[in-house]
């Protein structure tokens, strides 16, 4: 009989100090991989970073960040893409057109989640909106109705406009669909426009001695990505030479220099796509999470670069602006 009671004492001792120690076994800590074609920017990556926090994520402790930068040299993409491939990421966030490519070329079966292509269907990467399909889900841009309210509001500060400088880039994915949009508004409001292409950053000193040919009254720059983000301040600097007033689509452009702009709160859509990168960590498929499109905009101006152009903004369109910067 002791030696029963011993050998069920011996046993549960054994039971006892296995249980803690399976317990304490290393949970897997989630790893995001994230691209983008541009460089580091500080505001974006700490607004996806906010999103993480809000639900429960911490870079470092309980959640993992590859952080990829091609720096503007498209060619880099591809084998960034597939670097995070290789590292077993659970999922990769891209910041644009070009990112999503190199995303989608380089993997079928790890999640994506896109945060600002303009209009994603057309561009093939998704279905429909409402299912995605596949493995790529996200945020879109797309907002048509952005490019008539920015001319009405080039009209507020320029009655007499008649002539506007449309700055596209004709290699963009999304710059037709864009334009054709830019042409409805134009036309609804009676104004004629120039088109300007910019292929790269080199063409902004010649797109805006075109439209002081072409005498443009307002400039519209509808061209993202890599091409103008790192020229914000050059590009506000040659507008302010060319006396022309021109509106931007994101703030950092007015932040640099630039007169004034309307668009998507990109800081906004970066921490919405922390809630699809946790739905698709607790295991629901890309396939199945509906494509969201922007909620916030903001319109910023700024009275200084209005001052150095010589224009006088009115005070109905002031008290519109979200931000003014004097």
């Amino acid at each position: 009989m002791k030696k029963r009671i011993c050998s069920f004492a011996l046993s549960a001792m054994l039971i006892a100090l296995c249980l803690p120690a399976h317990a304490q076994q290393p949970t897997k800590i989630p790893k995001i991989g994230f691209l983008t074609g541009g460089g580091h920017d500080s505001a974006r990556n700490e607004a996806f970073r906010q999103g993480l926090r809000e639900l429960g994520y911490v870079e470092g402790k309980n959640v993992v960040i590859e952080w990829r930068a091609a720096e503007i040299k498209p060619g880099r993409l591809a084998a960034l893409a597939t670097e995070l491939v290789r590292l077993k990421v659970d999922v990769i966030v891209v910041t644009g057109l070009g990112d999503l490519r190199a995303a989608k070329e380089a993997t079928a079966t790890i999640p994506i989640v896109m945060v600002v292509d303009s209009d994603p269907v057309r561009s093939g990467f998704v279905a429909s909106l409402a299912r995605p399909g596949g493995n790529i889900t996200g945020l879109s841009t797309l907002a048509p109705e952005l490019s008539g309210k920015r001319l009405e509001l080039l009209k507020e500060i320029v009655p007499k406009l008649s002539r506007v400088a449309a700055f596209g880039t004709s290699t963009s994915a999304g710059n037709a669909q864009e334009l054709t949009e830019v042409e409805l508004a134009a036309g609804a409001l009676g104004v004629k426009l120039q088109y300007v292409d910019v292929l790269g950053p080199k063409d902004f000193e010649t797109a805006f001695r075109a439209t002081s040919k072409g005498r443009a009254d307002a400039g519209l720059m509808l061209v993202s990505g890599a091409i103008a983000g790192d020229h914000r301040t050059e590009i506000a600097e040659l507008a302010v030479k060319s006396q022309l007033p021109v509106i931007y689509q994101r703030q950092e452009y007015v932040e640099a220099g630039g007169l004034m702009s309307y668009g998507v709160n990109r800081s906004d859509l970066f921490r919405r796509a922390a809630s699809y990168v946790d739905k698709i960590l607790k295991g629901t498929k890309p396939a199945d999470i509906p494509v969201e499109q922007p909620i916030k905009f903001d319109f910023v101006i700024n009275l200084k670069a209005a001052k150095q152009i010589g224009l006088t903004i009115p005070q109905w369109t002031l008290t519109k602006a979200d931000k003014v910067i004097k």
